[in-house]
């Protein structure tokens, strides 16, 4: 007989949700803390925002800048978003009918999503991918078609691509810099995308939060900058990584105004707004010299040379990342023959927390000879973790 609460789960569970688990990525970091673990799974710095911005959002509050702002963002934040992308990529958006403020890029993609997907279209995602893309995907009733990219370039095959393309395509996801493989998306590359988009009539939805966290001389381009793209491209962004402020949850989708005017009606009665208080400290961050991204990049380069070292001194063996903080290491050689309990023998025995490969992958079986590691920390940590690391070949 069963027990009431597997009647009512049963019962009352939604048929959009059955397939879904809890996210591996911040199951880590739970495991982190229960086994008192170095934290190299989830994504976020150990080390302070900068002080200017910590005062901006601090004089912001003390201001009383703490109540609803306009539903798609205070002015001056939409304003200074334009203002960046003017400055950086040489792109014009008009901050009144292309620029939607959201709760983190989190809820920027599930908002585009929301808004531009039916029950039965079609999307393309790259794999690995990030793990919140699927369950988005089927929360939209979208059907999702994989295409891989090969370790340990993470190149992929251009005949896949088109193959994965069909009239029934809404859109194309497009992360880059990549999470969770640290791949930068060549400019030959997005010029084949974008014409398989056009060829197509396909959207392109692309997450480029960490748009300034690249290596060895890599670009960032946005799909949106190239020729034909402007009409069929949403870009997601948020503060989190640029700035080492993942709790504060701002972000911003930029769209053709008759995608907007969708994509706000979704943010509007999913989150109402982000925090204003924290978008007028935005404004500030926004405008930062470009000798700040200078030092974010020049600083992220060092700490993944460090954890590379440390990680090949263990026996493992990396795919060096271009982009990102992330690095994905092979396991073959560890005497270990799956992920998971790979991952569980280094947060219980050796004290690291890292995330399992099969979590960014639609079939386990293709991720579990990979594991994700971040090196968003402080060089003490990367020691620390050097150290623990050093005892997988005792």
């Amino acid at each position: 007989m069963s027990s009431p609460v597997a009647s009512l789960r049963t019962r009352f569970r939604s048929q959009r949700i059955a397939n879904f688990t809890e996210s591996v990525i911040r199951e880590m970091t739970r495991l982190a803390i229960r086994h008192g673990a170095t934290n190299l799974a989830q994504g976020f710095p150990d080390f302070p925002a900068p002080e200017a911005l910590k005062r901006a959002a601090a004089e912001a509050i003390y201001a009383d800048i703490n109540q609803y702002s306009i539903t798609w963002g205070a002015k001056p934040f939409r304003d200074a978003i334009a203002g960046k992308y003017a400055r950086h990529y040489a792109m014009q958006f008009d901050p009144e009918r292309e620029i939607t403020v959201c709760c983190g890029a989190t809820e920027g993609m599930i908002a585009v999503m929301l808004a531009v997907l039916d029950a039965g279209d079609e999307i393309v995602l790259f794999e690995p991918f990030y793990e919140n893309y699927r369950p988005d995907s089927e929360l939209c009733g979208a059907r999702t078609r994989f295409v891989s990219l090969r370790a340990p370039d993470w190149s992929f095959d251009r005949d896949e691509l088109r193959r994965a393309f069909t009239p029934r395509t809404k859109a194309i996801i497009l992360n880059s810099p990549n999470n969770p493989t640290g791949k930068v998306f060549t400019r030959e590359e997005l010029e084949f995308i974008a014409g398989l988009c056009q060829e197509f009539d396909t959207l392109a939805i692309t997450d480029e939060i960490y748009e300034h966290i690249v290596y060895d001389g890599a670009a960032h381009i946005p799909i949106v900058s190239l020729p034909g793209m402007r009409e069929r491209s949403i870009l997601v962004n948020s503060m989190s990584k640029t700035y080492a402020v993942t709790g504060w949850r701002v972000g911003w989708v930029l769209a053709p105004p008759d995608l907007t005017d969708s994509i706000r009606k979704v943010h509007d009665f999913i989150t109402v707004g982000a925090a204003s208080p924290l978008q007028q400290a935005g404004v500030m961050a926004l405008g930062m010299p470009d000798q700040y991204y200078v030092g974010l990049a020049a600083e992220y380069s060092g700490k993944r040379d460090h954890i590379v070292a440390s990680l090949e001194g263990a026996g493992l063996k990396c795919s060096i990342p271009h982009g990102a903080y992330y690095v994905m290491a092979d396991i073959s050689r560890t005497g270990f023959h799956d992920d998971v309990s790979f991952v569980r023998h280094l947060i219980e025995n050796i004290g690291i927390a890292a995330v399992p490969g099969s979590s960014f992958f639609l079939h386990p079986a293709d991720g579990a000879r990979f594991v994700r590691f971040c090196f968003c920390k402080k060089y003490e940590t990367l020691e620390t973790a050097r150290e623990k690391l050093s005892r997988l070949q005792g």
